[in-house]
């Protein structure tokens, strides 16, 4: 048996779309720690405290039931009631069920198991401070408004009101009770309860968020902890429109289900505040789903994370790639603004609905502080069509396409040398706009940071396979061969680019990048593994690469570490400078199998199902330590990783499609299978794989002389394609 790993507090996390609520086991809420109910990135409700005459319950048991509700069940010690009678430990057993569904609906049900009537005080203390996610976050909260508290004894609504320069957010906190009505006094509301033996007291109380004076409505029912909401409607179609996972290993399946699951409850609808300049509408599209980049800091819109993301996921539906760059085109930049990056053509990085935002007091409305988001969209609309061939939606998105790409050309190459580099031109904006985008990440080999501006080698890489992939969207889908090889030119230019400048002759891999002056960044880490899955470097210098991402100082046991152990800034507990992102590991395997490495690949995928193994839930976090591996070790985590997180999950679920080695082509109604299965995954079974307007079942199975089997349910005009040579692309 395994060790098993809880990654993060011991605090219960709800979530739902933009939604958190964060609390203790006992479901207590302290405004001193990063605890509360959050919606829009402001925190509503930051203190919770509930007695029983004036006596703390004794919790037996809590959970999340699903990820927008949870469960506590609580009993009592020896206290004398309001009626001076004793009543006996364990006698009372209260529950409370908690439902985030645009608010919190919570039911209380009291039950009286003593020999005797029972008069108690069921006391509930709520505090609202309206801070910050930001400040939350980062314990530095602030108070920059006002606040006012109404009680309204008519309608047992308590109603706390923040207002600061034209910003407002408020919460209404509405009782309904089977008993007398509460009374409301010094932040508290208190519930006269007298019971009978065997019978039960009962109450809902409901946190109605209000935005600009104006509540959202509540459609939560009492006592449904498995919410039949619209959101949960959405969910099941969600489910029902995706591929479904067999495969003859148990913990495969588990990790599996779980990071399905986890995808479908971080599916959020994209939401603009209306100052913002780019959009105006507040709810763009109901059904436009993209996928929130962690719980619980960042329960929002990413471009990087939305678009990594999604193409993980284009063999289990391109619906989240098909809401995030619908999303993200709508959010794209159409003029220049430094204070917050923003330049024309450009992805955003990250959109806040907060206070510090609203007011103009970080740039995040939306910030545009990332070099590779807008080659990722490229990428991600080609590789979207590879799966869905749907020349409608291309038609669509080509301006925005082809807005990203002159980005790249004019902005993304600021200096017209032919290689991508970024630099911020805001008072806050990030130092660091790779994927490792801690300002620490990257660092010169003696751990000094480069200067400004940086030029990494897997941005290199990216736009290669974003000009080769919209090349052959042009050539294929609008027969434009001129413009295809145009970009295909511009692409091959740019990898002799990669070679000349960016190899590292005597470690056998590339640098980390080239610093503002030009000079390589002689440090080995991780980023040169992605310049494979990219497809952007010579065959012979791909092997030395996978050869060195496996020697002792890259590779920990559970995975290969962003930095080498050998660097002078090498930290296991690091957040990117030695530690292991399981995203980047099956992004790494992904390249390696381009390459023909399989037994390099199937090495990856290994450790993440084993560390998987470990953790509670067999679901991957965000990242953890870089430490290594020996036979009684487990994987650490991380303090602060985000569980879950899109792209995390996403990796697991890629790691099949990595393994098989599937490559769409939607367009000519072809789909291509170059399987490497290890021995511990002799079988996978894909149920209802989406491939244009056709839905296929199909196994694949590992024989005893290591060749695959392939079965193929009923289909309509897809041709399948075993390919047991192949050297899969997987899609770009």
């Amino acid at each position: 048996m395994r060790a098993r790993i809880h990654v993060g507090t011991s605090e219960h996390t709800l979530h739902l779309d933009d939604e958190i609520l964060i609390c203790q086991p006992d479901a207590k809420m302290s405004s001193n720690r990063q605890q509360g109910y959050f919606i829009a990135d402001t925190r509503l409700v930051s203190g919770y405290r509930l007695t029983i005459s004036r006596h703390v319950p004794v919790l037996m048991n809590s959970s999340a039931v699903v990820d927008n509700s949870g469960r506590f069940e609580f009993t009592n010690e020896t206290f004398v009631d309001d009626l001076g009678t004793e009543v006996p430990p364990s006698s009372l057993h209260l529950r409370l069920d908690r439902v985030l569904s645009r608010g919190v609906h919570e039911d209380y049900v009291l039950t009286n198991y003593s020999a005797h009537t029972v008069s108690v005080v069921v006391e509930i203390s709520l505090e609202s401070d309206f801070s910050d996610i930001f400040d939350v976050k980062l314990n530095q909260l602030q108070r920059r408004g006002l606040i006012n508290s109404h009680w309204d004894r008519e309608s047992s609504t308590l109603s706390n009101v923040f207002t600061h320069d034209g910003f407002s957010r408020g919460v209404q906190f509405e009782a309904a009770t089977s008993g007398r009505p509460p009374a409301y006094a010094n932040g508290g509301l208190s519930f006269p309860v007298t019971i009978k033996p065997r019978e039960s007291w009962k109450t809902c109380l409901v946190w109605r968020p209000v935005f600009a004076g104006t509540p959202l409505p509540t459609t939560q029912a009492c006592l449904d902890l498995l919410s039949t909401s619209s959101s949960s409607q959405m969910a099941e179609k969600w489910i029902a429109d995706s591929t479904v996972f067999s495969t003859s290993n148990m913990a495969v399946n588990a990790a599996v289900d779980e990071a399905l699951e986890d995808l479908i409850g971080l599916r959020m609808r994209l939401q603009i505040p209306k100052a913002n300049p780019v959009a105006a509408d507040e709810t763009v599209d109901s059904d436009m789903w993209l996928p929130a980049a962690g719980v619980p800091w960042f329960v929002s819109i990413f471009g990087r994370d939305a678009l990594i993301t999604s193409m993980q996921a284009l063999h289990v539906s391109y619906r989240f790639a098909e809401g995030s760059v619908k999303a993200l085109s709508l959010l794209q930049a159409d003029s220049f603004d430094d204070k917050r990056d923003m330049q024309p053509g450009k992805i955003q990085h990250e959109l806040r609905r907060g206070e510090l935002a609203e007011l103009g007091l970080i740039p995040h409305t939306p910030y545009y502080g990332t070099h590779d988001a807008t080659p990722l969209f490229a990428l991600t609309v080609a590789s979207t069509w590879n799966w869905h061939a749907d020349l409608e939606q291309i038609n669509r998105l080509r301006p925005h396409v082809e807005a990203a790409l002159a980005w790249i050309d004019r902005d993304g190459d600021a200096d017209g040398d032919g290689i991508q580099e970024y630099a911020t031109r805001s008072p806050n904006g990030y130092f660091n706009q790779c994927w490792k985008d801690d300002g620490t990440a990257i660092v010169h080999a003696d751990g000094s940071l480069p200067e400004l501006p940086i030029a990494t080698c897997e941005n290199q890489g990216l736009v290669v396979a974003a000009k080769r992939s919209w090349a052959s969207v042009l050539e294929h889908a609008y027969g434009e061969a001129a413009a295809a090889r145009k970009l295909r030119d511009e692409a091959d230019r740019l990898s002799e680019i990669i070679e000349k400048k960016f190899f590292w002759e005597e470690e056998g891999t590339y640098y980390l990048g080239l610093d503002g002056r030009k000079r390589p960044i002689e440090s080995v880490a991780s980023n040169a593994g992605q310049l494979m899955l990219y497809g952007a470097i010579d065959q012979d210098r791909a092997k030395s690469v996978a050869a060195r991402l496996f020697e002792d100082d890259m590779w920990s046991g559970w995975g290969i570490r962003t930095l080498s152990s050998r660097h002078p800034s090498y930290n296991p507990f690091s957040y990117q400078l030695g530690s292991v992102w399981p995203h980047d590991n099956v992004l790494i395997a992904a390249g390696l199998r381009r390459y023909g490495f399989d037994t390099e690949a199937q090495r990856i995928a290994k450790a993440m199902f084993d560390a998987s193994e470990c953790f509670v839930y067999h679901r991957l976090p965000e990242l953890f330590a870089g430490l290594d591996r020996d036979p009684g070790s487990f994987p650490v985590q991380y303090l602060g990783a985000n569980v879950p997180q899109a792209w995390a999950s996403g990796a697991v679920l890629q790691i099949l499609a990595v393994l098989l080695g599937l490559e769409a082509n939607a367009a000519e109604g072809i789909l291509r299978i170059s399987p490497a299965l290890p021995d511990w995954l002799g079988r996978v079974t894909l149920s209802g794989l989406p491939i244009g307007d056709t839905r296929l079942d199909i196994t694949i199975e590992r024989l005893s002389d290591n060749s695959h089997r392939l079965d193929v349910g009923h289909h309509n005009t897809v041709r399948i394609v075993l390919d047991e040579l192949g050297s899969p692309s997987l899609g770009f």
